[in-house]
């Protein structure tokens, strides 16, 4: 069974930055795609930036030039930081990661927890 811990979600200023980190435990064979996602008030959920395995990455035009998606492939771990947070990045920001837990078994999609962050002076 595969697990992901959110973490470094919080109050901030505008104009200020935040880190999140999303750690996966478990049997892991391989880490295909990592991601993060955001659900505003009374707003769908979005996509904010991706990595995949060929190395590319994506974001949202909403937070391209001010959010960083990396990953340290020793700790299975994905980061997000976050600059020039600006109030409309309110949301609850979850991890997805597309995992591979067997050689028997196709890879799927794991969530994390989710972890507020709120932007607000």
């Amino acid at each position: 069974q595969v697990q992901l811990v959110e973490s470094g979600g919080g109050l901030v200023q505008p104009g200020g930055s935040l880190r999140l980190s999303c750690a996966a435990s478990g049997t892991i064979v391989r880490i295909n795609a990592m991601g993060w996602y955001r659900q505003g008030p009374e707003k769908q959920r979005e996509l904010v930036a991706t990595w995949t395995n060929g190395g590319s990455t994506n974001y949202a035009d909403s937070v391209q030039g001010r959010f960083i998606i990396s990953r340290d492939n020793a700790k299975n771990t994905v980061y997000l930081q976050m600059n020039s947070l600006k109030p409309e990045d309110t949301a609850v920001y979850y991890c997805n990661l597309n995992i591979k837990t067997s050689s028997y078994y196709l890879a799927r999609d794991y969530w994390g927890q989710g972890t507020q962050v709120t932007v607000s002076s």
